[in-house]
């Protein structure tokens, strides 16, 4: 199990650090692919951000997500999304504008959001750059990623479905792998 976490970590490394950190288009990519990879948001989710749904909340930088249905949620900003969030902004120009879309064309300044096609053509590139088999993978591909990760490090199932805003725990089931995994059997839990 060790061997695989380590290779999968190495794989989502790969990804994370595909992007040219030197560009634009490049530093956008990072941010955007950290904040797929460590959020588990859709790609619909991540178009909609603005510059304005990164805030503070009791002194933790937060994303407002914008979800299905009109539900709204908080996640906690991870650290590194946060770094590549700023690198890019700082150098894109558009992180005063509280209304930008946050992830914006970098070829032409239309300020519009990325739509969730070129997100998708974004993924698939990086992806392929990687060497990660590109049959199959997709955006939720990384969404799926983070709930796996997320459940492998013992994170809580019925935190991971609040994260994800799976309806039902069943959805969230799907991404756990600790099933498998012989030294989680109930057999070793039985004491007398």
């Amino acid at each position: 199990m060790k061997a695989r976490r380590r290779h999968l970590a190495i794989i989502r490394r790969a990804l994370l650090d595909a992007p040219d950190p030197t560009t634009l288009k490049g530093k956008r990519d990072r941010a955007l692919l950290s904040v797929l990879l460590y959020h588990g948001l859709r790609r619909e989710e991540l178009c909609k951000l603005t510059v304005r749904d990164i805030h503070a909340r009791r002194g933790v930088l937060h994303l407002r997500i914008h979800g299905k249905g009109n539900k709204l949620r908080y996640l906690p900003l991870h650290a590194g999304s946060a770094e590549r969030i700023h690198a890019y902004l700082e150098v894109a120009g558009h992180g005063e504008v509280p209304n930008a879309p946050l992830f914006q064309p970098a070829r032409r300044k239309t300020h519009a959001a990325l739509t969730a096609d070129g997100v998708y053509k974004i993924v698939l590139a990086y992806a392929a750059r990687a060497q990660i088999e590109v049959q199959g993978f997709g955006v939720h591909s990384l969404r799926a990623t983070a709930a796996t990760n997320a459940l492998e490090y013992e994170a809580d199932i019925a935190k991971v479905q609040e994260w994800l805003v799976h309806a039902n725990i069943a959805t969230t089931r799907i991404y756990d792998r600790r099933k498998s995994r012989p030294e989680d059997s109930p057999t070793f839990r039985v004491t007398y």
